[in-house]
Parts: structure tokens; sequence; C-alpha cells
């Protein structure tokens, strides 16, 4: 592991703790040259799991993509990094059983109603990139539902 400041491979593990309900591995390291200290997770990898987009095309799934979007629609929201954290592995674990595949569009959906639990205006930010407003119209209509 790379020392995020001087970038020395030369780091040590200082404390290892269970997290995300034994899903992740949390570790605070100290790099021995600088003696910066930082945070790293270690996590299962799905590398299996592939995203089917709406036209068709397949990608690997990748959980920084979606943790971007989602932070997205979390800005200036008091929306705490644990809770995206354990959503997004719950949700993880929900697409990856015994499953190879995984559509955009339940991706979306699952990400929208953990959102709208969490947030109701990170909800709406959300849906409006997922489920591409039109007008005015469709986003009123979508507002309506919400309250």
């Amino acid at each position: 592991m790379h020392c995020p400041r001087c970038k020395s491979d030369d780091t040590a593990v200082v404390d290892s703790r269970i997290a995300e309900d034994g899903r992740a591995v949390r570790r605070r390291r100290e790099c021995t040259k600088c003696t910066h200290r930082f945070t790293t997770f270690e996590r299962q990898e799905l590398s299996t799991l592939i995203v089917v987009k709406r036209d068709g095309t397949r990608e690997p799934y990748s959980r920084e993509k979606l943790e971007r979007g989602i932070w997205v629609a979390c800005t200036k929201r008091p929306v705490p990094q644990d809770k995206v954290d354990t959503m997004l592995t719950r949700l993880e674990e929900k697409w990856g059983a015994n499953k190879k595949e995984v559509s955009s569009s339940t991706i979306g959906n699952d990400v929208m109603k953990e959102l709208k639990k969490l947030d109701k205006v990170a909800y709406i930010r959300f849906a409006s990139v997922h489920r591409e407003f039109k007008d005015v119209e469709e986003f009123k209509e979508a507002m309506n539902k919400l309250l």
C-alpha cells in the first residue's frame, strides 16, 4: 500500500477492525517514511458481476463509479459516509447473489429506493439522472409522489 502523501510503499498496519457488519476490514496504516496515517478498507471483490446497460452493452461493475454518482446526488446533504458504504455493500450482496449480470435499471432503482429512505433530496437528484426526466412536469410528478 502506497502512502497517499509521500508515495512511499513502506507502510505499516497500526490497527485492524471488522467493518460494515463483517463485510469489510478497516485498517489504519502509518507510513514509516513520513509518519502520515491513513485508513484503507478491504472488501470482497465482485469482479464477475457484469452490468447490462440500457443499450445492451456490458461492462464490469464498478463500485467507485456508482459511489461517485451517489455522492453527486448527496452534495451538500447531511449524508454520512458510513451509511453510503453500508448501503452499497448491502446492494452489492443482493446483486451478486447467484448472478453474473445485473441490469443498470435494477441498480438505479435499488439505489433510488435506498436513497429515498436516507435523504429525499439526494433521492430526487439521483432519480432525475436515472429516470432522465424530459421536462418539468415529469420532475413535478416525481416530487408529488415523494410528498
